[in-house]
């Protein structure tokens, strides 16, 4: 057997054995997931998978992602908050959070300004195109949702957002 046959072989496929050794291709809806189906976890991820890809492909055109909305959201809504505190509120590490907010300043969304009671700190605020921007971001998000409700429906939409709130 040659290296390339051997690699191949350890990769894994797609495809089921039949009883006479040969295999054949199947859909991956066919294979089964046992005790996965029970686990919160893997389903809470499946379907935070799923927001993601809709939340990207509805807000595509204006280049913005689930985090950086977040960002933004809580900035606009809280203007001077530090950036320690908006990684804390929102469970970002601080070191990506500043790439983010770096993103954000290149973009003019954002300023950071040095703080008046803290040195080492800075105070985040929305720009004017920022505030624009984000209105925009808020009717684009608000399509998302409704998304998500045809998904799921308007009742389950808003069970889940109860069950979550103690994680939010």
């Amino acid at each position: 057997m040659t290296a390339l046959a051997a690699r191949a072989d350890a990769r894994p496929s797609a495809r089921k054995r039949a009883g006479n050794g040969a295999t054949r291709r199947i859909d991956a809806d066919e294979i089964g997931l046992d005790a996965l189906v029970g686990h919160a976890g893997y389903a809470v991820r499946r379907f935070q998978i799923w927001i993601f890809q809709d939340f990207v492909k509805t807000l595509g055109n204006v280049d913005i992602r689930p985090t950086q909305y977040s960002v933004l959201t809580v900035i606009g809504a809280n203007p001077g908050l530090s950036q320690m505190a908006v990684a804390k509120r929102l469970g970002i590490e601080r070191a990506r959070l500043v790439h983010l907010l770096d993103s954000l300043e290149q973009r003019k969304l954002v300023k950071r300004v040095k703080s008046k009671t803290d040195r080492r700190s800075h105070a985040l605020h929305l720009t004017a195109q920022g505030e624009t921007a984000l209105a925009k971001f808020k009717r684009l998000a608000a399509e998302h949702e409704r998304h998500v409700e045809d998904r799921i429906g308007k009742e389950n939409r808003e069970r889940l957002l109860r069950i979550l709130a103690d994680f939010t």
